[in-house]
């Protein structure tokens, strides 16, 4: 029986060409060695400058304590019990706000009497701080879950509303008039061109209402609360650990970025044909 040769074949090396391609992108895509190289340096400024200044941790800890405060509630049980409550509390919320926003602004951009009528009423109760509603929500609704959904709901709602309003509004006249000539109904001419316009403006409005709906449910929890991230940051403050209330802040910056790139991913799936649309209401 012959003997059989046995060849080794090894992967190519990255040519010229490819690396060329790298070093392009890295040109045209500055922010992918932007990003970290800044985080790298601030935090590496704020680390020995304040070792060098001798700055006290109660007033400004160094990262390296953050790390270890943010280590310490990451293997608390009691801390995830707070993430879960200010989670549930600020996507009920945002369910909520998106929900009504889209209904009511499907309703108010199709029919110009309704605009008329509740425009102005809509502006009016705009310009109201929205986080000073949140005193009045807890004495109406309770310290429990419920008033901090509200303002979770509250809080996001008209960011959506307004970007679901323009974003109707801005569907193609020519394309509707070709539609309505064929005999298109008002159904179908929502449907094929008004909504898929409307999307980017839509997403605009989820990936701001998102960050609104923490924030909203923060704040319920400063006012009045047993249990969530923002009572979690009275109380670290109250026992002047003021690592640990920047280990909160760090958990709920992550979760905003988290909810932004999360719409940002939708976007490009279902509306990948206009990712850079302006934020309306922001």
């Amino acid at each position: 029986m012959a003997d059989t040769e046995v060849v080794e074949t090894t992967a190519p090396a990255p040519g010229p060409t490819a690396t060329r391609r790298r070093r392009v992108d890295l040109r045209e895509r500055p922010q992918l060695w932007l990003v970290p190289t800044v985080f790298v340096v601030v935090v590496l400024a704020w680390e020995y400058g304040t070792r060098l200044l001798d700055v006290d941790e109660y007033v400004l800890p160094r990262p390296s304590q953050i790390v270890e405060a943010l280590h310490r509630q990451l293997t608390d049980e009691q801390f995830w019990g707070h993430f879960w409550v200010t989670s549930q509390e600020a996507l009920l919320g945002f369910a909520i706000g998106v929900g009504a926003a889209v209904l009511l602004g499907t309703f108010i951009s199709q029919i110009k009497v309704v605009e008329a009528t509740l425009m102005p009423y809509i502006v009016a109760f705009q310009t109201v701080p929205k986080v000073a509603l949140a005193p009045l929500f807890v004495l109406w609704f309770g310290f429990g879950l419920t008033s901090k959904v509200v303002m979770a709901a509250v809080i996001s709602f008209f960011p959506m509303l307004v970007n679901v309003i323009e974003g109707l509004r801005a569907a193609d006249a020519d394309r509707i008039q070709m539609l309505t000539v064929f005999g298109a109904s008002r159904a179908q001419i929502f449907r094929m061109v008004r909504l898929p316009s409307a999307l980017p403006f839509i997403f605009a409005g989820l990936d701001i209402g998102i960050v609104f709906a923490i924030l909203g449910a923060v704040v319920g929890e400063f006012i009045g609360a047993k249990e969530g991230l923002g009572y979690l940051l009275l109380q670290t403050n109250y026992n002047f650990d003021i690592a640990g209330m920047f280990a909160v802040l760090v958990v709920l910056s992550v979760m905003g970025l988290l909810a932004h790139f999360l719409i940002r991913l939708l976007q490009r799936r279902l509306a990948f044909w206009a990712e850079d649309t302006k934020v309306i209401g922001a």
